[in-house]
């Protein structure tokens, strides 16, 4: 695959998981405003935690979906030979730990690094959200316990 082709794809692929994430957010960031804010500090601590482990787990979940939308790129476009390779090597790349020792094939390296970038990136966005929620929850709290 020439390297203006594996641009134009990387292209779409970066702009599909960051649409998937945005509106991944979104959602999270709507049933996260519409959890109820407990009347006693313990329970409010028991809801604020559940509604944080809500947030870790949908982030979670997104970052599976980006990271099999990669391992089908590689599997539709041959550049690995099953799943199992396509997603082991779409999950190392996608949050760049990149042991080595499953590599794309010249003609798609490209991609390789591209969705690197692109995970390393979209993980970061889940971090400033998830410390978003956290300290939003924290301030509910602390709120809440002064009276």
């Amino acid at each position: 695959m020439s390297m203006s082709m594996q641009l134009a794809i990387a292209t779409v692929m970066v702009a599909a998981t960051v649409l998937i994430h945005l509106i991944g957010l979104a959602g999270l960031l709507a049933v996260l405003r519409r959890h109820r804010h407990a009347s006693s500090a313990v329970l409010a601590s028991v809801i604020n935690g559940m509604a944080i482990l809500f947030a870790a787990f949908g982030l979670f979940v997104l970052h599976a979906i980006e990271i099999w939308l990669w391992a089908a790129l590689y599997l539709v476009s041959d550049a690995l030979a099953d799943l199992e390779q396509a997603l082991y090597f779409s999950t190392s790349t996608y949050v760049t730990i990149g042991y080595g020792d499953v590599v794309l094939p010249v003609g798609s390296r490209i991609l390789g690094v591209i969705e690197g970038a692109n995970g390393i990136i979209l993980i970061g966005w889940s971090t400033a959200f998830f410390f978003s929620i956290v300290d939003r929850l924290k301030l509910l709290e602390r709120d809440l316990q002064r009276g």
